[in-house]
C-alpha cells in the first residue's frame, strides 16, 4: 500500500493554506476530519471560503511520514495539522522548525515535541488525548474485571515512540501492585494475528491495546481476534464488539485542534498556546461481549461506566 498524496492545488489569492498530515487512512477518518472542520468553523474558517486544506495520508505506514512531511515544506502553507499520533508530529517537526504545527498525539513533552505542556516553545503545540495516568487506569480497570492472578499483556507498536513510554508506564504501574505483565509488539495485520495466536498458549488472560493510530484503524480486526481467541481486552478507543474501552474522545481532540489551527491562522504563535489535555474520559463496557467470554462485570465497575452496551 502506498501513501496517499493529494494534488498540489494552489490556494486562491489571499487564502491561507493548511496541510492535514495524518498517519491514518482517509476512509476511516471521516468523523475526525469533520470534527476538525467543526473546530475550524468555530474559529471562523471554512474550507473553500477563507482557508484551503490539502490532505496527506500515510495509511498506517509510519515510515512514509518523513517523506510526506518533507514535501510539505515545498508548499506555501500557513500551518500543519499533524494528526494520528506524536509520530506524525515528530516527522513534521523534523521537516520544519518555522511552519507552525498543531499535533494530536500523546505526551508530546515526553518525546521531545514540546518543551513543556504549558509552555511548548518552538513551532509545535497541539492536543494530547492520552497521558500516562490514563495508561495506568486501563491496567486498573482490567485488573478489576479479571482475577488478580491473571497474566496481562500489552500490545505496542514499536514504530510509535509514544507507545514506548506508555508501555514503560504500564509496566511500572503493574510492578507496584505485583501484576504479571508481558509486552508484545505488532506493526502489521500479520503480526497482530500472530500476537493473538500466541496469547493463549503463553498463558495470557487479559490484553491492553496501546493507544496508537494504527491500532485504532484496525479496531474491527482487534475486536474480532479478541473474540476468536477469547482474550478479555481493553482499548483506548471504543469499538464495536470490544469488551471495554477507556479514553478521551478523539473527535473532540480534532475539534480542539481545529480551533488551534484557526487561532494560529489569525496570528497567534504555537509557543504561546499550551498543549490541551482532556478533562473527561469515557468508560464503555459491552455486556454482550462479557457474556460471550464468560465474565461477570462487577456492579461497582458498571456503576462507573459512561455507556453500557447490552
Amino acid at each position: 500500500m502506498s501513501p496517499s498524496i493529494t494534488s498540489k492545488r494552489p490556494a486562491a489569492s489571499g487564502v491561507p493554506s493548511c496541510i492535514f498530515l495524518s498517519s491514518r487512512s482517509p476512509g476511516e477518518s471521516a468523523s475526525v476530519v469533520a470534527a476538525f472542520g467543526a473546530g475550524l468553523s468555530e474559529a471562523g474558517y471554512r474550507e473553500g471560503q477563507n482557508v484551503h486544506i490539502a490532505f496527506r495520508w500515510a495509511e498506517g505506514r509510519y515510515d512514509q511520514l518523513p517523506t510526506l512531511a518533507t514535501e510539505l515544506i515545498q508548499i506555501q502553507v500557513a500551518v500543519i495539522l499533524a494528526a494520528g499520533g506524536t509520530v506524525t508530529g515528530l516527522a513534521a517537526k523534523a521537516a520544519t522548525s518555522t511552519i507552525p504545527i498543531v499535533n494530536i498525539g500523546s505526551d508530546p513533552d515526553r518525546v521531545g515535541l514540546v518543551a513543556s505542556l504549558n509552555r511548548p516553545g518552538g513551532n509545535v503545540t497541539g492536543v494530547s488525548p492520552l497521558s500516562w495516568p490514563v495508561s495506568a487506569k486501563r491496567l486498573e480497570l482490567l485488573r478489576e474485571l479479571l482475577s488478580a492472578n491473571t497474566v496481562f499483556a500489552v500490545l505496542t507498536n514499536p514504530n510509535n515512540p509514544a507507545l514506548a513510554t506508555e508501555a514503560t508506564d504500564i509496566e511500572a504501574a503493574a510492578y507496584k501492585i505485583g501484576q504479571p505483565i508481558r509486552i508484545y509488539k505488532a506493526t502489521s495485520d500479520r503480526e497482530i494475528h500472530e500476537v493473538f495466536a500466541s496469547l493463549g498458549p503463553q498463558g495470557i488472560g487479559g490484553l491492553i491495546v496501546g493507544a496508537d493510530a494504527f491500532f485504532d484503524s484496525r479496531r474491527d480486526l482487534l475486536a474480532a481476534l479478541a473474540a476468536q481467541h477469547r482474550v478479555p481486552t481493553i482499548y483506548s478507543f471504543a469499538t464495536a464488539g470490544g469488551l471495554i474501552s477507556y479514553g478521551a474522545s478523539i473527535p473532540e481532540a480534532y475539534r480542539q485542534a481545529g480551533i488551534y489551527v484557526g487561532r494560529i491562522l489569525k496570528g497567534e504563535k504555537p509557543a504561546d498556546l499550551p498543549v490541551l489535555q482532556p478533562t473527561k474520559f469515557e468508560l464503555v463496557i459491552n455486556l454482550n461481549t462479557a457474556k460471550a467470554l464468560g465474565l461477570t462485570v462487577p456492579p461497582t465497575l458498571l456503576a462507573r461506566a459512561d455507556e453500557v452496551i447490552e
